[in-house]
């Protein structure tokens, strides 16, 4: 049976000694002690994830599996595959691949474990970099989309879907509605909160803000909000307001928000229909607009670190809280029963090793550009 040495991040603590482990975590043998590499940490969970590595999760199964073996190599050991705003029959055929790379996994690829549907219930007002193919509520399309992929997760402007249609929908699928693309009240986006919705699509990005006498939904997260993801790329939103948004929400969880160019040399990529462009750390529309990430979770870790969050919290909101999220109890941990889904890092906080169900996949080389 493979085994680890090394610092081990348990549910309860640091543990140096050994973790024993087959396609599930088997035994966890040591003691308590201050941790030091090599660390063992759970596998990154990703519920934002557009693409990576060249490849776009709306170009159908082959862009997925690309994707999810490119953020594997990373760290990335479960993660939900994101769409972008677009017309229903292209969306039905990006879920219809994504259903395929679900049925038939890639033993060394991330786990996928359904979609987040970024759309197309988005308001007109703040798309981001989001394609101008909104929708008005429509229950009948959340319905098809549902019987072709699970539906886990869904960001929705609250102000188009005032009567509740929406969330009915997705409802019946068991989907997790998040407020984002919105410029609604803060009063619309308590409200919101109140009926349901349950978190909010990478937190100050494309929402309404923090105005002191006219708030909006990213008030409502930080007086209200239980649950949010946030982009840790230190470009898409400033040091002290993730350090706002730590103090302020239990459950804020870091995501990439990652598209194609991840990982790629800078120059001209796809998002949707939208030609976007890597430069650096940062991809972007035309007129400048921040358009996705070029992140991956291991440089998030190390980002995180990096502003002041000890190494055990930094993991546990790129892992343990976005699985809580979702209700996974077997994910995201390092603990007896649990999936195989283990990093080891070294002092640095770089990857020597990334396991998903105990598979050992080789990480990426180090980023040159950290």
């Amino acid at each position: 049976m493979p085994k680890l040495e090394g610092s081990i991040l348990t549910p309860t603590g640091w543990c140096r000694g050994r973790i024993r482990f087959d396609a599930r975590i088997r035994a966890i043998e040591g003691t308590p002690g201050e941790p030091e590499a090599p660390y063992i940490l759970p596998g990154f969970v990703d519920l934002h994830l557009h693409g990576g590595g060249g490849a776009d999760v709306m170009e159908g199964e082959e862009g997925v599996r690309r994707a999810a073996g490119f953020h594997a190599r990373h760290g990335t050991t479960s993660m939900l595959a994101t769409t972008v705003t677009a017309a229903p029959e292209e969306l039905e055929t990006a879920l219809r691949g994504i259903a395929r790379a679900m049925a038939a996994p890639d033993p060394e690829s991330t786990r996928i474990l359904g979609v987040h549907l970024e759309g197309p219930f988005l308001s007109p007002e703040a798309l981001g970099a989001q394609p101008p193919c909104t929708l008005a509520p429509d229950p009948d399309l959340v319905a098809r989309l549902a019987a072709i992929a699970p539906l886990r997760v869904a960001t929705v402007a609250p102000e188009i879907d005032p009567e509740g249609v929406l969330r009915t929908a997705f409802g019946r699928c068991g989907t997790r509605l998040q407020i984002g693309h919105t410029r609604c009240s803060y009063a619309r986006a308590k409200a919101a909160l109140a009926a349901g919705y349950a978190g909010f699509t990478h937190l100050f990005n494309a929402m309404s803000g923090c105005a002191h006498r006219g708030p909006g939904a990213a008030a409502a997260a930080l007086a209200h909000g239980e649950w949010a993801e946030i982009i840790p790329d230190l470009r898409h939103v400033d040091v002290g307001m993730i350090l706002a948004a730590r103090r302020a929400i239990p459950g804020l969880y870091g995501v990439t928000d990652a598209v194609a160019a991840a990982g790629m040399a800078d120059g001209p990529y796809r998002l949707g229909p939208h030609a976007i462009e890597k430069c650096g750390d940062c991809v972007r529309l035309a007129d400048g607009t921040l358009a996705g990430s070029v992140l991956t979770m291991d440089r998030a870790l190390r980002n995180l670190v990096a502003i002041g969050l000890p190494l055990e919290e930094a993991c546990r909101r790129l892992s343990t809280l976005p699985a809580d999220y979702l209700g996974l109890a077997d994910v995201g941990r390092l603990a007896v029963g649990a999936a195989a889904d283990l990093l080891e890092l070294d002092a640095d906080l770089r990857l020597r090793g990334v396991w998903i169900g105990g598979r050992r996949i080789d990480p990426a080389a180090p980023d040159a550009e950290e």
